[in-house]
């Protein structure tokens, strides 16, 4: 695979194009300097199309490009739930968890901890969030991210791995969240056109004369069992995605952590113009959900067929790309080099912000804009500027450190996705513990909550811990999404008795429930409706 002078240009374009316009939505009005509000919220100030399609782009990168592409070609469309049930996910997050934080002005989820619990487990988790942030999710964003980069043009990875990671922050160092998401439509956009000219010319060369249709009844027929969704305890691949816990069970406890709960993808939400906003973005990132395993796990499976021999399941999207003829080579490529740049600039905006809101601000006692709203020009003007400056600094460090320990960390990885979401389960169960308790039971204390978040990350590792390095076969032998809903029962438990044991006074609690309603939009309700029963039609099909 080459890429000709006409897919050069298309590529450089779209660079030049992208780069250009996150510059101009990012330039601050006459006599206006931007503040930690512009910065990391995007003056509070986004329309539902921009937090809809920043929401894709934030999720939507070589992670799940190439990483769920390459588990399509190893397990087959089962890998799909992750997408399908996320849109699922997406309409508890709008309906129960939004009308909680935009009341509560919240702008980091650290913070939300601080106001429900107190400033302990604020710090002990933002800590875990960028420790997460830069050695799981910036690692695997740019190394698959290179991989892909390498198989189509040709460059050193090395190369590629440096230069995705320098324009994604150059990208938005100026501009922040704005630049990022009000960019996010184009991104999106040439994502899921790209994704549907793969899909379909990859189906094409299958169906031959029978064409796409053909196609996709012909790879039915020839990998069926690359079509189950619910696998059998005698699948191969069951450890990774445990029958009918996948509807049931942990998946839920995964996808209410990232989905509700994660700095750099509820950032978006919590920046809109208002709830009925929020909403509306979260309906239209749903229904772009449902849409995903289409563009994304299908040229996996299709790779099967098509080139039934790759070294590693992670080349099966790159590989898929070699069908393109000149031109739309160069097109699909920028859109796979749009998800990887917009989803690691929504990345190192999210860490800046954790720690320059949840660590820098606090260990300085600064009242930041984001929090105070209005204030006084002359007196705060210097101290935005500085935060904005701290949150650039934070930017370019995490990069940094995301380059030098991504082939430590993932070189040798056969499917990074399920790496991703291996050491990601370590944190998540605790973390939706602490959350559903804050946000819906006011007798949960701090204490109970550092509890839950540290017994989730101690029992993980009891699971984990290798069997050849003293622990147990038994253990190791449970699924991963299993042992989500084991820890997240025992951290449960844990953090409800240490509540109870020693309870904290009431008015420590300064979220407040005064105001929120759960009611929503007929709108809402009509789409949500909708999504679960394209849901329940998709599973019934491919049980």
């Amino acid at each position: 695979m080459q890429l000709t002078t006409l897919d050069n240009v298309l590529v450089i374009a779209y660079a030049i194009g992208i780069f250009g316009l996150a510059q101009w939505v990012s330039r601050d009005k006459a006599g206006h300097a931007k503040n930690s509000s512009d910065y990391f919220l995007a003056s509070k100030n986004l329309p539902w199309w921009a937090i809809g399609a920043s929401l894709i782009a934030a999720n939507i990168s070589a992670e799940q490009i190439v990483g769920m592409s390459g588990s399509g070609y190893a397990i087959g469309l089962a890998i799909a739930s992750y997408e399908w049930m996320a849109a699922a996910t997406l309409l508890i997050v709008g309906k129960f968890f939004l009308p909680i934080f935009l009341k509560n002005q919240i702008y980091t989820m650290p913070q939300f901890l601080e106001q429900r619990f107190g400033p302990t487990i604020r710090t002990v988790m933002a800590v875990f969030w960028l420790i997460l942030y830069v050695f799981v999710n910036l690692t695997s964003i740019i190394w698959l991210g290179s991989i892909a980069v390498t198989q189509v043009a040709g460059v050193n990875q090395d190369v590629a791995l440096v230069g995705l990671g320098a324009f994604a922050l150059l990208y938005q160092l100026r501009g922040g969240l704005k630049a990022v998401a009000l960019t996010d439509i184009v991104q999106v956009t040439l994502l899921v056109f790209g994704g549907l000219i793969i899909s379909y010319l990859t189906l094409g060369k299958i169906g031959g004369d029978a064409g796409v249709l053909g196609g996709f009844a012909e790879l039915n027929r020839r990998v069926p069992d690359h079509f189950d969704m619910i696998l059998s305890p005698d699948n191969p691949h069951y450890k990774d995605l445990p029958g009918i816990a996948v509807l049931v069970g942990g998946m839920w406890i995964a996808n209410l952590s990232y989905w509700g709960f994660n700095q750099y993808i509820i950032q978006r939400a919590l920046a809109a113009k208002s709830l009925d906003e929020a909403q509306r973005g979260i309906i239209f990132a749903g229904f772009l959900k449902l849409l995903m395993p289409v563009i994304i796990v299908l040229p996996g499976i299709a790779a099967v067929v098509l080139a039934p021999n790759l070294a590693k399941p992670d080349q099966a999207y790159p590989t898929m790309m070699a069908l393109l003829p000149p031109g739309l080579l160069g097109l699909v490529f920028a859109a796979l080099v749009a998800a990887i740049i917009a989803s690691t600039a929504s990345k190192i905006n999210s860490i800046a912000t954790i720690f320059t809101l949840d660590i820098y601000a606090k260990a300085k006692g600064v009242r930041t804009e984001v929090e105070d709203g209005d204030t006084d020009a002359a007196a705060a003007g210097a101290q935005e500027r500085n935060l904005v400056r701290v949150g650039r600094i934070a930017a370019v460090v995490s990069i940094i450190i995301a380059m030098i320990m991504a082939r430590p960390l993932l070189g040798s990885l056969d499917q990074a996705f399920q790496y991703i979401q291996e050491f990601s389960g370590f944190v998540t169960p605790g973390i939706t513990v602490i959350f559903l308790l804050g946000l819906f039971w006011p007798g949960a204390t701090e204490k109970g909550a550092l509890t839950g978040a540290i017994a989730s990350v101690v029992i993980s590792f009891l699971f984990w811990f290798p069997a050849k390095w003293g622990g147990s076969e038994a253990l190791n032998a449970i699924p991963f999404i299993n042992r989500m809903s084991i820890v997240f029962l025992a951290s449960l438990l844990l953090a409800v008795a240490v509540s109870l044991l020693k309870p904290q006074p009431r008015e420590r609690n300064l979220i407040t429930m005064q105001g929120v309603s759960f009611r929503t939009s007929a709108g809402f309700n009509i789409a949500g409706v909708v999504i679960v029963a394209i849901l329940i039609a998709l599973y019934y099909i491919w049980w």
